[in-house]
């Protein structure tokens, strides 16, 4: 079956974006900036189609990069970036916030309503992931007088039973929403206006507070797709084809990250002996820890009278 969604051109979009985030990490601050006004110049240009591209494929992390890397981290970035731009099309004003630390990443507005809001991502071979990843409560705290918060996640990781983050979310009206339902206002924002767009976003959000403190993931879900389903007659069929994306997005991230695996195996058994042994070397950060070791002395607290 031929997808409809994830095409080719698809892929070759992810493609060039993975490489330029290689290609331009370094710099965290001005990186993230440059990211920000690259991925806007290219929405101003092509349009929905790019948004939408982006959305559909954000959620994986990938794998040829390195864990806590400076590519890793500026991919973070480039999240938020996708984030900020998709409440921009929907009609909100929207930043990402270039500090770091105590804030949320990026934040939006219109006369009737503001938010906090967070992308996440994650690797898909990463096998455990505990509430701390989805930052719930940090998110309430970075809320600084705005009403609402929101935390952005690819639909494929969330928890679909129970799990302490819906209980979370609820008690501290924070939104759990995922990159498929953004992708549903975007695409409504645009066939429809971006009124209709913000209403819906608005619905959304005011649905943590009327649920009742649950772990359970089903009411949870049954009130955000409701208040969605409800918002505008177009938004159902826009949801269906959604969710054809959605399958599509989840095999073009499994290609991805198994080639990225084939490619490291073959590199690895490429190796040369004092090849494998420098690297494992280099992994384990062995000449960093030693360095750190041989610099421990004496604080000389002992010496204080």
């Amino acid at each position: 079956m031929v997808n409809q969604f994830i095409i080719p051109t698809t892929i070759a979009r992810r493609a060039r974006w993975l490489h330029d985030i290689v290609q331009i990490s370094g710099h965290f601050g001005n990186d993230s900036t440059r990211i920000e006004h690259e991925l806007n110049q290219e929405t101003q240009s092509e349009g929905i189609n790019s948004i939408l591209d982006h959305l559909r494929l954000a959620g994986s992390i990938p794998e040829q990069y390195g864990h806590d890397s400076s590519e890793e981290k500026l991919y973070s970035k480039y999240t938020d970036a996708i984030l900020s731009t998709s409440f921009t099309h929907i009609g909100l004003n929207s930043t990402v916030l270039t500090e770091r630390g105590d804030a949320a990443d990026v934040e939006a507005a219109n006369s009737d309503y503001a938010l906090v809001g967070d992308a996440k991502a994650f690797r898909l071979s990463r096998t455990a992931k505990n509430q701390k990843d989805f930052k719930i409560e940090a998110m309430d705290g970075w809320k600084r007088g705005k009403p609402y918060a929101i935390v952005v996640c690819p639909i494929y990781q969330l928890p679909n039973r129970s799990s302490q983050i819906y209980h979370q979310a609820i008690t501290r009206t924070v939104c759990i929403f995922t990159y498929s339902h953004l992708s549903v206002l975007v695409r409504l924002a645009e066939v429809t206006n971006t009124k209709n767009a913000m209403d819906a976003l608005h619905s959304i959000l005011r649905c943590t507070s009327t649920l009742n403190p649950s772990k359970d993931a089903i009411p949870y879900w049954h009130q955000i797709n409701k208040a969605m389903l409800d918002s505008h007659s177009s938004v159902e069929s826009l949801w269906r084809e959604e969710k054809i994306a959605n399958l599509e997005s989840i095999e073009a991230a499994r290609n991805e990250s198994l080639t990225a695996l084939a490619v490291e195996r073959q590199r690895i058994l490429q190796m040369s002996h004092d090849e494998a042994i420098q690297s494992l070397i280099r992994y384990k950060n062995i000449d960093g820890r030693r360095k750190v070791i041989s610099a421990v002395s004496d604080s000389g607290i002992l010496e204080i009278s």
